[in-house]
């Protein structure tokens, strides 16, 4: 089991470098051409769902059930991420004048953890 749980979580952080990428290029091409943070970073995050979910599906949890079922149950537990990466980017960005890049950074780290554990525990149960 242990190895099991090792291995699973070694693919959940590939593929959530891989997703964060995807998230990263098309946040910071939008940024690089003037769109506003909140804009790009909603693109960013429908694209990497998208990304993620065939990822995490097919490679991490290795789920043989219903794409239509799990891709709802993914999509609502990556709006409530989402809450969480928007509402902590505009705290840092408005509020403590983070750059729009550094917010982020750091607002990642929150979302893959979150991320995961939804994940885990729900969409791919």
């Amino acid at each position: 089991m242990k190895n099991g749980i090792s291995k699973e979580l070694a693919a959940y952080l590939i593929a959530g470098i891989l997703t964060t990428i995807v998230n990263f290029i098309v946040y910071y091409a939008m940024l690089f051409i003037g769109i506003d943070y909140k804009i790009s970073n909603t693109a960013a995050f429908i694209i990497s769902v998208i990304f993620a979910f065939i990822i995490n599906k097919k490679y991490v949890f290795l789920s043989d059930k219903s794409y239509f079922k799990e891709f709802i149950k993914f999509s609502l537990g990556r709006l409530f991420t989402y809450a969480l990466d928007i509402g902590a980017m505009i705290i840092l960005i408005e509020v403590f004048s983070v750059s729009e890049y550094m917010a982020k950074l750091w607002t990642n780290i929150l979302v893959m953890i979150s991320n995961y554990l939804i994940s885990k525990f729900w969409t791919f149960k």
